[in-house]
């Protein structure tokens, strides 16, 4: 990838403001990846996305797509799913193995995965400690698909989602958007704009909404 002279080089959680990024490329990179760093960019609107070499690029796209818990959209089809009882659904039962089989999935248009030995090292620390969480979807006593993201406020910042059998992933999600229902959470942050997406009901909005947004729902330093 090729750098930009102007890319902020991040020492510990010394991040810029969301709002200085631009719409499509990284604000920030660093050397490697530590769980207080990530957890200081969330709250400031900056996830990390892609690794080269042992440097970490930031990134905080303009728009931003997130999904409104209350706006979820659960097809006929996916009903039928989980009232069938084929998946056990699961919470924080098997963090790591989400992480790794969220990194070895094969993706349309991506040549490797971003998630690292240094990503599952950072989220498995912000695991430990209660903040990142991960779903999962059982069949027949074998991992059949999930997601993992990190819980601050109420936000969730949704990171990746795999399925090895049909509906899995789809199936983790309604069971995460349930449970975020109970604990009064209000929104998913989705990251990147994609039709799969939106048939959930995720939308797309500007920067600024985002940022607004994390600071009504008690996610601290919010604007960076």
């Amino acid at each position: 990838m090729q750098l930009s002279p102007n890319l902020w080089l991040v020492e510990g959680d010394d991040f810029p403001s969301a709002a200085e990024a631009s719409a499509d490329e990284p604000l920030a990179v660093s050397r490697g990846l530590a769980p207080e760093q990530v957890l200081a960019a969330y709250r400031r609107g900056i996830f990390p996305w892609m690794s080269e070499r042992g440097i970490v690029f930031w990134w905080s796209p303009d728009p931003r797509m997130v999904l409104a818990v209350d706006d979820f959209k659960c097809s006929r089809s996916l009903r039928k799913t989980l009232r069938s009882g084929i998946f056990e659904l699961r919470e924080d039962s098997a963090f790591v193995e989400v992480m790794q089989a969220c990194a070895a999935i094969p993706r349309r248009g991506q040549d490797g995965s971003w998630i690292t030995s240094d990503f599952v090292a950072a989220y498995s620390a912000l695991f430990e400690r209660g903040i990142a969480h991960s779903v999962e979807a059982w069949q027949d006593g074998e991992l059949a698909g999930g997601l993992y993201g990190l819980q601050i406020g109420r936000f969730f910042f949704g990171e990746s989602m795999f399925a090895y059998r049909r509906d899995a992933s789809k199936a983790a999600l309604a069971h995460l958007v349930a449970r975020l229902k109970a604990q009064g959470i209000t929104h998913i942050d989705c990251q990147q704009e994609t039709a799969h997406l939106a048939s959930f009901g995720a939308r797309a909005i500007s920067r600024a909404a985002f940022l607004a947004l994390l600071k009504t729902a008690g996610v601290a330093d919010a604007a960076g």
